[in-house]
């Protein structure tokens, strides 16, 4: 590293120190960050090479404090993993239809490699979206090659038609297929609702909004009431298969201007979630219809157009009825300059004021490989300040609030002169109280056993014992061990203790 980059870096960390919750001590937080492959990042490797470039992501994510994989599965209704309703997608073999070649299923490795690490896996999915600008081949079993009727053609794209009854139903079958078989912890989507508006071009619906229009007069409501249809349908099918897989939607960053709603509308001049997108967020936020809400404030503090302090005020106002993340652009970020200091990055300022914002409970990170390739230090950051120790996503009491019982017969057993912390999962049936992981804090000497402090986490595990490393042991000092038990909706149960003195 160059001279000039430590001391940028070394102005950021003193800066950092002055701002709220730089010392990573928060518990609970997401700290999410998207794995997309519409960029076509994966194109032209072969299953060992996606894989291995998988590890090292995750590897290296984890390290950076990142506890939540959100993993686009379904760019164009095809899959990155086995269906047997839609084929396997271009992104992964390279063209649609194709199986990988050796076999293996991404999503199903990418749930057990996550969980592995201790972290969550969302399936994200693109609901709408038939296919993108750059495939040239369809699939034969396609629903827009075998049903035709059910897309349009918009920009280069085909969209399968909101206004139709069988697409919401046949979107929420998919959907269905993949909670009911796979272990996910939850269920995304992104920002494409009906397509973002392209000049002299207009979405072709007039013979839907004359027969399906359900006596609504202005278009734009109707639009507004399929999607509206679609995201109710789509939250009672999740939680109709598994209670516990949680929805969550990303949506464009600006909901409404002012200019368009003078008493709701942000003081901000770009395209709009409810007008141009027909996506009306904060409905589904207050209805329920979602369990969480990242909006993707990628601009940076300042833009003029959509600056990132107005908008993060906007939504922590509007948007807590559920968990509100934000989703941070990791480039834009680090490029651009702090406004009263040039030497430093906007970072700082934008964890400042994400510690000043009541209903902000996390951040997804646009995206993982910028993070994981550490761009401006972007990554080291986040592990050295602001995501220091471990965090565990919130938990959410309109799902399940009740925590799990403490684990049973704790005790330590020397195996080949190693100590060994054993335990047993606690007594419970059913999701809402079996335990899935379990974590292991140290405390030394006099140190209070305090379970609310991550500094003193050593192990995030699904097994029921615990190692003791030879660095953890201090000759001649009383050692403490507490271990709780965590159920699928991070809920944590007491802690279970037990000391040993080397």
């Amino acid at each position: 590293m160059s001279h000039g980059r430590l001391m940028v870096l070394a102005c950021m960390l003193i800066f950092m120190g002055l701002s709220g919750r730089a010392d990573g001590s928060l518990k609970r937080e997401f700290r999410g960050a998207w794995i997309q492959c519409v960029n076509g990042q994966f194109l032209g490797m072969g299953t060992r090479q996606m894989q291995e470039t998988l590890t090292y992501q995750l590897d290296k994510l984890k390290q950076y404090g990142v506890n939540a994989i959100i993993f686009q599965v379904r760019p164009e209704c095809d899959a990155l993993y086995e269906s047997g309703i839609e084929p396997w997608s271009r992104f992964l073999t390279g063209r649609q239809g194709q199986a990988p070649s050796p076999y293996w299923d991404p999503l199903a490795w990418m749930v057990e490699q996550c969980h592995k690490r201790g972290m969550e896996l969302h399936a994200w999915i693109n609901p709408y979206r038939a296919k993108t600008k750059t495939t040239r081949e369809l699939a034969s079993n396609h629903v827009a090659i075998k049903h035709p009727e059910l897309v349009f053609a918009y920009d280069g794209q085909l969209i399968l038609n909101p206004a139709l009854p069988e697409n919401r139903d046949y979107i929420c079958k998919v959907v269905a297929d993949i909670v009911e078989r796979y272990d996910i912890d939850g269920l995304h989507i992104d920002d494409y609702f009906y397509p973002y508006p392209a000049a002299g071009q207009s979405i072709p619906d007039d013979k839907e909004f004359a027969e399906h229009n359900n006596g609504i007069r202005d278009r734009g409501d109707w639009r507004r009431y399929n999607v509206n249809l679609f995201m109710k349908q789509m939250y009672e099918t999740i939680h109709d298969v598994k209670p516990w897989v949680k929805f969550g939607v990303s949506p464009f960053g600006i909901y409404r201007n002012k200019r368009s709603a003078p008493a709701i509308g942000s003081n901000t001049n770009g395209l709009q979630n409810y007008d141009d997108l027909y996506a009306d967020v904060l409905m589904w936020v207050n209805n329920g219809w979602v369990d969480y809400c990242v909006p993707q404030l990628y601009w940076q503090i300042g833009h003029k157009a959509a600056d990132y302090e107005t908008l993060i005020k906007w939504w922590n106002k509007y948007a807590g009825r559920r968990h509100l993340y934000i989703g941070e652009d990791v480039e834009r970020t680090v490029k651009t300059p702090d406004l009263n200091d040039w030497r430093v990055n906007q970072l700082p300022a934008k964890r400042r004021l994400h510690s000043q914002m009541d209903n902000v409970n996390g951040t997804v990170l646009w995206y993982a490989k910028a993070v994981v390739d550490n761009i401006g230090n972007y990554g080291s950051v986040m592990k050295n300040v602001y995501w220091k120790y471990p965090a565990f996503v919130p938990t959410m009491p309109y799902i399940d609030g009740k925590a799990p019982k403490k684990v049973r017969k704790m005790k330590f057993v020397d195996i080949d002169g190693r100590p060994v912390l054993f335990w047993k999962a606690p007594k419970g049936k059913g999701w809402k109280n079996e335990a899935v992981k379990y974590v292991v804090y140290r405390f030394v000497g006099n140190e209070k056993v305090d379970v609310n402090d991550p500094s003193k986490i050593v192990a995030v595990t699904t097994d029921e014992f615990y190692e003791i490393p030879v660095k953890e042991m201090v000759m001649g000092a009383k050692v403490h061990y507490a271990v709780t038990a965590f159920d699928r909706m991070s809920n944590e149960s007491k802690p279970r203790k037990k000391s040993i003195k080397y």
